[in-house]
């Protein structure tokens, strides 16, 4: 206890230093606060009273044109480190005769926030000194906000002119604060250029007048009659400024008429957003995706809106006003691509889609795919140049009798990008020499056949050769491939294949996929995860595997026989897991499903539900895809209502619809624990065993039993819900814990006779593994000596004679 008094206190003594610190630096920000401000009430007051020296004094400078120009130099640089320096070289040069140029040179300075104040000082000192500097510096800044003046004004970068117009704007207040500019009309004139209404016909104008209002209200709250944060140096400095009540009036009069025209603009901006977002769904529905131009408009009206709402959020803020709410803007900001994800779906709101995988594995198998261009050398898959170099300069040194022919070649191997690519991977001489015998063969006179009969046994020893080195080992991988039910399998045989990468393996290959056993479903997932894998490189590999199976499927669904069902199963599951990766796009699927729906019997009714079951919930979780799923299994279930399905295909239907949407319900409510009862849970149905049985009794020993006593029986009576082997276990604590606690034990012996006379009344065979604990719990505990013989000889003649038919699995257990 004392340990813990310790603890207390220091905690108390730590708590009590970091409020000190706090209040220690509050204090200290508002004394530098404090400092600050009278520091600018002394810089206005010379400001205001400027005591210029003479022009005797101003000849005993340095007037050199080449100090001087060096010194303009830096007045570009201003910054807070060069601060002290520059205003000492400023304090020793004449620039009476170079005042413009000290000008321009501050105009054009880009100024970042943390340089305003050290431009400001360096202005007063400028001001001081100079009589035509300030009316210079100010035209000088205003010019930026004159548009249209010159070509480079409207050649600037829009970004670039944006943060000019916002530095000279903070600099010319900060220089109406101190007293350099003493006239509050140029405000005047830069507010009502900002808040013409004109302008907002112009995006990126708004955009960037309201920046610089909400920057301007920031700063200057006194001027538009703002309230201030209550210090009372800081109320005596602004009430210093030559401003009136009239000039005041304008300022929040041009913000707030400025303001209700922004807020205009956006709520008719949102109202177009949610016309287009309907037009979309509309397309979507029809035909199951936007075009390109269709989604890049709507993004573009998306981002216009939301970077419109983002400036006039962020003025309101500035001007202590509540920013625009719009009617049902959640749902419309949330919007991407055109998705109409305003109507609910199905009952249920859109933004609580359930995730696109079940758990981590399988989004892992179907999302992680492996990289092979880490693993495989980029010339064995089609991405290295030099092969196709020297290929065409091996075509161009061909003999001029057969040019003609190689031109016709390389013209057909630019049409067929494929054929290219191919050619450069691994320079397959048997594919490149058919490819030219076959023109050759086309376009050569029959006077060639002894030149072509040769040229056909050479091409054919050839061809011997190479099968002997890469035939024999495509073979063999092939042999493998229905071996491959793992990922790492199917990885490794990818990569494998890499290495003997061709067209014609390649076309191989994806007949031997395709003509996987109708009955091996298995396999299908794996095989899809290969496509996809080489597809990644390879894209006529996906594209000749799904021309294959769309092929297939049109032929077995026009043929409207009642014959190859698995052969129908099989096509339509492969497409389904090709869609998963995918590989093959969403239309297709729902053309399949429609052609199905269409003809919404027999065998039809099979494949449709195979198609669901095997990437229907991939679909209707997908945000792009959920609502026209969500259609199709509306169509799904009114044509099982209207048709007269024999109970198989009405239990496939209803299988195939709660996959993809199961029933909501609500979620199971877990019991609230307090920490001690779950302390005890996890000492009895976690940590019990044969090694931790004196802890977990010494532990019970330490609980508050005047407390506890009641949940702990109640928990060792739960024998039924942890192992079956452990029940002895708990009888050991029961005997353990009956020598400190004598009612405790008493207590445990009397509620298990109870609930086995309980069992025996009831003789519901749902307690059966209930009854069958308790047994072997009395056993157990005539075991450590806490029942006699009687007691057992008792409960076995009630178990014999209560009258219920069998009782050997009872006295089997109790013995």
């Amino acid at each position: 206890m004392e340990h813990g008094d310790d603890n207390a206190g220091e905690h108390q003594e730590k708590h009590d230093d970091e409020g000190r610190h706090d209040d220690e630096e509050a204090v200290a920000r508002q004394e530098e606060f404090k400092k600050s401000v009278e520091a600018k009430m002394a810089l206005r007051q010379s400001n205001l009273n400027p005591d210029r020296p003479d022009s005797g004094f101003l000849r005993t400078l340095d007037s050199s044109i080449k100090r001087n120009t060096a010194v303009i130099k830096k007045l570009k640089q201003i910054n807070e480190e060069q601060r002290e320096g520059l205003m000492d070289e400023l304090r020793s040069v004449n620039l009476s005769k170079f005042v413009s140029e000290a000008v321009t040179a501050i105009c054009d300075a880009k100024l970042k926030a943390a340089d305003i104040q050290p431009a400001v000082q360096i202005c007063s000192l400028l001001h001081q000194r100079y009589k035509d500097f300030s009316p210079s510096l100010v035209q000088g800044l205003l010019k930026v906000f004159v548009p249209g003046k010159s070509a480079e004004d409207i050649d600037a970068d829009k970004n670039s002119r944006a943060m000019k117009k916002r530095s000279s704007l903070k600099l010319l207040l900060e220089l109406y604060f101190v007293g350099v500019v003493e006239d509050c009309g140029i405000f005047i004139n830069i507010i009502k250029d900002l808040t013409s209404t004109e302008h907002l016909k112009d995006r990126d104008a708004t955009q960037t007048n309201l920046s610089l209002l909400a920057s301007f209200a920031r700063q200057g709250r006194f001027l538009l009659g703002l309230p201030l944060t209550g210090q009372d140096i800081l109320e005596e400095f602004l009430k210093g400024l030559n401003i009136t009540a009239d000039q005041k009036k304008f300022f929040r009069k041009a913000f707030q008429t400025y303001y209700d025209a922004a807020v205009e603009l956006l709520q008719a901006e949102h109202a177009s957003l949610r016309q287009m977002e309907h037009e979309n769904a509309k397309i979507l529905n029809a035909k199951g995706e936007l075009s390109e131009e269709n989604a890049a408009s709507y993004e573009k009206l998306r981002k216009s809106y939301d970077h419109l709402s983002r400036g006039i959020s962020s003025l309101a803020e500035a001007l202590d006003m509540q920013p625009p709410v719009m009617p049902e803007d959640g749902n419309t900001t949330r919007v991407t691509s055109g998705e109409d994800v305003l109507s609910p779906v199905a009952g249920k709101d859109s933004s609580a889609l359930e995730a696109l995988w079940d758990d981590e594995d399988t989004r892992a198998f179907y999302e992680c795919l492996p990289d092979l261009r880490a693993f495989v050398p980029a010339v064995l898959l089609g991405e290295a140049e030099p092969k196709l170099n020297e290929q065409s300069s091996k075509m161009q040194e061909l003999p001029n009798d057969t040019s003609a022919e190689s031109d016709k070649g390389h013209m057909a191997t630019q049409e067929n990008p494929e054929v290219s690519a191919d050619s450069g991977i691994v320079p397959d001489d048997n594919d490149v020499k058919d490819k030219e015998k076959e023109e050759k063969d086309k376009e050569k006179p029959k006077d060639y056949d002894k030149e072509k009969g040769k040229e056909k046994d050479t091409d054919r020893s050839e061809k011997d050769k190479s099968k002997g080195l890469d035939g024999t080992n495509l073979e063999a991988l092939l042999h493998r491939l229905p071996s491959c039910v793992s990922r790492d399998l199917i990885d490794q045989l990818t990569v494998e294949f890499c290495y003997l990468n061709s067209k014609s393996n390649r076309k191989k290959l994806v007949r031997a996929l395709f003509n996987v056993p109708r009955t091996s479903l298995e396999l299908l997932p794996y095989y899809s995860r290969m496509v996809a894998t080489l597809s990644t490189c390879m894209k006529d590999v996906s594209s000749m595997l799904l021309q294959l199976l769309e092929e297939e499927f049109n032929t077995l669904t026009n043929k409207k026989d009642q014959m190859n069902i698995e052969t129908k199963i099989r096509n339509i599951r492969f497409i389904g897991e090709l869609c998963k990766f995918k590989i093959a796009p969403a239309g297709l699927v729902f053309s399949c499903l429609k052609a199905c729906l269409d003809d919404f019997t027999h065998h039809n009714i099979d494949v449709a539900c195979n198609l669901l079951e095997t990437c229907g919930r991939f679909l209707y979780r997908s945000p792009e895809t959920t609502v026209r799923m969500s259609n199709m299994l509306e169509i799904l279930m009114r044509l099982k209502n209207v048709k007269n399905l024999d109970p198989r295909q009405s239990t496939l239907v209803e299988n195939a619809y709660y996959l993809c949407k199961p029933p909501e319900r609500s979620a199971r409510i877990s019991k609230v624990r307090p920490p001690l009862h779950q302390y005890i849970r996890k000492l009895l149905f976690s940590d019990l065993d044969k090694s931790s049985i004196e802890r977990v009794l010494r532990q019970l020993r330490k609980l508050p039993w005047n407390e506890c006593q009641e949940y702990l029986l109640k928990c060792f009576l739960k024998v039924h819900k942890g192992k079956y082997g452990q029940i002895h276990l708990i009888a050991s604590l029961t005997a353990g814990l009956s020598r400190y606690h004598d009612d405790f034990a008493v207590a445990v012996v009397d509620e298990v006779l109870e609930e086995i006379r309980v069992g025996l009344e009831l003789n519901d065979f749902a307690m059966q593994q209930q009854r069958v604990a308790y047994m072997r719990f009395l056993g157990e505990l005539y075991n450590y000596e806490l029942v006699d013989s009687s007691v057992i000889f008792d409960t076995l003649y009630l178990i014999l004679a209560f009258g219920h038919g069998t009782t050997e699995v009872w006295v089997y257990h109790l013995l």
